[in-house]
């Protein structure tokens, strides 16, 4: 499902019991300085990462100062976040104008909140100009943090150089027959530099068969419930996608790769050690 770009006025894109991605939790909040917002989700834990600006945060006495940094846009640096439990109390206070990302999983436990610096990301580049596959991905809840998180998976993707393609051997996560496979409902939201920019996401149901494809431009939301899912941005720009996946029974992501297109793997550069990394 694609969900063009609207003002949400602080109201989740992706709210609980959603239709498509039941598993999952996304919100924009947008905050002038010195404005706060407080949040609480019952069944989900979340993280929150500020695309720019920064924020300060309390999440039931637990307390994360100036966290993000950020400039202008996504591409200014790198990302923070903070994970909250599930149904935890969390405000977030503006210290410059801002724009947060709050994502979640739907996990009933209660863990322990933490903050995620940028020295804490796990980084993973992979792929190549050749194969037009080149991209670098910031795991904010990534394998380092898999001890401490339930369900969610949090992470930024981004093209490396002008155009190309993502998620590529197309894949798929809708099923759980470990071990070739696991559910994990998906949520992107999308950037793009300059941003007037755009691409395509595609949905293949299934293998051999034609499936669907979604204009997506920036601020374009993408929830994926089944099928195989690349995409792809136009010549001259970058692209970057927040990505949220909530697992249904276990944290660590298993891809099942298309059978036509499985072979590519042993083509790019890297991508045995990015499928690693969503643990």
């Amino acid at each position: 499902m694609h969900i063009a770009p609207y003002d949400n006025q602080n109201k989740p894109i992706v709210d609980v019991d959603d239709p498509t991605v039941p598993l999952n939790y996304f919100n924009i909040v947008k905050l002038a300085r010195g404005q706060a917002f407080t949040y609480q989700v019952p069944g989900f834990e979340t993280c929150i990462v500020p695309a720019t600006g920064t924020v300060d945060i309390d999440i039931e006495g637990f307390t994360a100062d100036a966290l993000g940094g950020r400039g202008k846009d996504v591409w200014d640096g790198d990302p923070e976040g903070v994970y909250a439990p599930s149904g935890a109390k969390a405000t977030m206070v503006a210290k410059d104008d801002c724009e947060v990302f709050v994502a979640g999983a739907k996990f009933d436990e209660v863990l322990d909140p933490f903050a995620v610096r940028k020295d804490e990301l796990d980084l993973v580049q992979y792929g190549s100009d050749d194969t037009k596959t080149h991209r670098k991905i910031k795991h904010i809840l990534g394998q380092k943090q898999h001890g401490k998180v339930g369900r969610l998976l949090v992470s930024e993707l981004y093209t490396v150089g002008a155009g190309g393609w993502s998620g590529f051997p197309s894949h798929k996560h809708d099923t759980d027959r470990l071990p070739d496979e696991t559910r994990h409902d998906e949520t992107y939201n999308f950037r793009f530099r300059p941003n007037h920019g755009s691409g395509v996401q595609m949905l293949q149901r299934e293998d051999g068969k034609p499936g669907d494809a979604y204009h997506i431009v920036d601020g374009s939301t993408i929830c994926l419930d089944s099928g195989y899912h690349p995409c792809a941005v136009l010549p001259g720009y970058e692209m970057y996608y927040f990505t949220i996946l909530g697992g249904l029974t276990q944290r660590s992501l298993v891809q099942f790769f298309q059978p036509s297109h499985a072979d590519q793997i042993e083509t790019i550069p890297g991508i045995k050690d990015m499928i690693a990394k969503f643990k």
